[in-house]
């Protein structure tokens, strides 16, 4: 059976992005750019917006504000090319010109369903806010895991993470910090119908 990783990074306010701000807004460091390039094999998961962005920086889109990539931004999208790629849409048509890509047009959610089920590795969305909040009130998410940049972006910040979220509670399950000021905190997520009537004691 597959495993779902919902993985995010984000401004300290909870923004996916920033208007103006480069890639990882400029922070990363070189413990966190090792710790990348250490990760396991993935099938990303994404939805169309996120598949349009990230197959024209493939293609060379630079994003606005930049005159060119900076080599960090080049390697992880260069890495992204070469990772094998499930995409969401309706809208999409085929064949996707992102190497390594596939076109689903069934449910997501159920799609994802039957991808944990039937198949074995790690999954990972990247980006796709709307995708994410619905594979998580499916309850189909093992493991959620934000990175978290030492900046606010309350005036230039893009892309709020939580909106329409329903309450989650979150055991921790690892914490790390990078470059000693980017921190990494993962968690198991549960659904939560309600708010907790008392706190444990």
């Amino acid at each position: 059976m597959s495993e779902l990783l919902v993985d995010f990074i984000t401004s300290l306010d909870g923004y996916a992005s920033g208007e103006g701000w480069p890639g990882f807004w400029g922070l990363e460091g070189p413990e966190y750019l090792a710790w990348l390039s250490e990760q396991p094999e993935v099938t990303y998961l994404m939805g169309a917006n996120t598949y349009r962005l990230m197959s024209g920086f493939a293609a060379g889109e630079v994003p606005s504000g930049q005159d060119e990539f900076r080599p960090e931004e080049e390697a992880s999208v260069d890495e992204l090319t070469q990772a094998s790629k499930m995409v969401f849409s309706s809208s999409l048509e085929e064949p996707l010109t992102w190497a390594n890509s596939t076109l689903v047009r069934d449910d997501a959610v159920e799609a994802v369903r039957v991808m944990k089920s039937s198949g074995s590795g790690l999954l990972s969305t990247i980006g796709s806010l709307s995708l994410c909040r619905s594979l998580l009130r499916a309850g189909l998410v093992d493991r959620f895991r934000v990175v978290m940049f030492p900046v606010i972006t309350g005036a230039t910040g893009a892309e709020r993470i939580y909106d329409g979220y329903p309450d989650v509670a979150l055991e921790m399950i690892e914490h790390r910090t990078f470059d000693g000021r980017i921190q990494l905190v993962e968690y198991k997520p549960r659904v939560l119908e309600h708010p907790p009537l008392g706190v444990p004691a």
